[in-house]
């Protein structure tokens, strides 16, 4: 067996990674892009265009369209953005992927009542994309 730390030499338990695990995190990142995407474009429509959404009274989260709009809209600029980092193999990535998926969740589940269809179709694609970022664990980098 070799020194782990001397710089250059392989160990013995070199492992390559999982081709499962980066293709379930090849498809969660363009699931990322996409629920970014979708975010993005429900939100430039709450944005120019208040009376596209159902009108609801009395709902807990009760902001304007154009509220609305811009959370959606931000929130679906940052999914592209670590959507595209995902590509990157960074665990930090993975994390950050979870996070954005879960808080794209909680977004879409807030705005069901206003576009329940979308919503739900949203959410169900986000649990998806956390799986698929959580299932393999250490099987996404190659173990040196």
């Amino acid at each position: 067996m070799t020194d782990p730390h001397i710089p250059g030499e392989l160990q013995d338990d070199y492992r390559e990674p999982s081709m499962w695990a980066v293709g379930w995190t090849v498809f969660a990142s363009v699931m990322m892009v996409m629920i970014g995407v979708f975010h993005a474009i429900a939100g430039l429509v709450a944005i120019f265009d208040d009376d596209f959404f159902t009108q609801v009274r009395e709902y807990v989260f009760d902001f304007d369209a154009d509220t609305w709009g811009w959370i959606h809209l931000i929130l679906g600029i940052v999914l592209v953005l670590a959507g595209a980092a995902l590509l990157t193999g960074s665990v930090a990535a993975r994390a950050v992927g979870v996070i954005l998926a879960a808080l794209s969740m909680l977004a879409a589940f807030a705005w069901l009542p206003y576009y329940p269809i979308w919503s739900v179709v949203i959410i169900a694609v986000a649990v998806t994309v956390v799986w698929a970022l959580t299932v393999h664990g250490r099987d996404v980098t190659a173990v040196r």
